[in-house]
């Protein structure tokens, strides 16, 4: 059986789209029908039902997927990792936010890079870029902050992130509890560090503590939170951060956490990798190894 056919069925049955599958694997739409219906043809069977919206697998296309998937992930990642390698590394290739990544998934990992497994990073802030990446077989796994739609990845809850507003002691001698229970009151009295125009992380911790929207305009900007943490501890504004990246400023005092609600504001991160490449065994291992060790994050 031609392994370009199963490599390009495998595409489809994961998209669920062929049009999808066409734009991951560099080809026209009709090039990918064409060769679906020549190995529907060899197989005397049809893999796949026609829908107004993509395609869905018959029980045969499932089957097949099922067993023919791990082994051409295999292949790939030979013929992406070289033959010449030393003997018995492998090689993941993940991707997710800088932040996250740097301080979290790298050091979890550490320990089986101390058992022969090379690791190769790519930190990326845009979660349908990873996606992307991820899609194209660029990564084998990914952590994000949503959950992607269908049947080409399978997400799995890691955990979820504390966000803490926070600013410089010498801001936050400023605000009395009346002034922070009022989220208008509060911006009207700092200004607002951010990663981008938008607000995102102000305006999702204002929605959840304070049930409104931020009216307010960030006076620093700066795409990467370990910067925002520092323009906050320096006296730049108030900050809504994770709290394992500004845990250790809390204990030491350079950063004040303004307000402490019942219920913080959490954002769930997700392990995301090609549906069926779970049975590699060193994605698998790498896997299981970081829902341990968030655990204890």
């Amino acid at each position: 059986m031609d392994l370009t056919l199963l490599r390009t069925f495998v595409t489809v049955h994961r998209a669920g789209s062929f049009t999808r599958a066409a734009a991951l694997l560099g080809l026209s739409q009709p090039a990918v029908t064409s060769q679906i219906r020549t190995l529907e043809r060899q197989l005397g069977r049809p893999l796949f039902l026609r829908r107004a919206r993509g395609v869905t697998p018959t029980t045969i296309g499932d089957e097949l997927a099922h067993r023919a998937a791990p082994h051409l992930d295999a292949l790939v990642e030979i013929a992406g990792t070289g033959l010449d390698e030393q003997a018995g590394v492998r090689t993941l290739h993940v991707a997710g936010p800088p932040e996250f990544t740097s301080a979290r998934v790298l050091p979890a990992l550490t320990p089986l890079v101390a058992q022969g497994l090379a690791v190769r990073a790519s930190l990326l802030g845009d979660a349908q870029e990873t996606f992307d990446g991820l899609a194209a077989g660029h990564q084998d796994l990914a952590v994000a902050t949503a959950r992607p739609r269908g049947g080409l990845f399978t997400a799995t809850p890691l955990c979820d992130e504390e966000h803490v507003l926070v600013a410089a002691p010498r801001w936050a001698a400023r605000l009395s509890p009346e002034v922070l229970r009022d989220g208008a009151v509060v911006l009207e009295q700092l200004p607002v560090v951010e990663v981008h125009e938008s607000l995102p992380f102000v305006s999702r911790y204002w929605a959840a503590v304070f049930e409104s929207k931020p009216a307010a305009a960030a006076t620093v900007i700066a795409p990467d939170l370990r910067a925002v943490r520092e323009s906050a501890a320096s006296g730049a504004g108030l900050a809504v951060l994770p709290r394992y990246l500004c845990e250790e400023d809390l204990e030491r005092g350079r950063l004040v956490a303004l307000l402490d609600p019942p219920v913080p504001p959490l954002r769930t991160y997700f392990l995301v990798v090609r549906t069926g490449t779970l049975a590699l065994p060193h994605l698998a291992r790498a896997h299981e190894w970081l829902l341990r060790a968030a655990g204890d994050w």
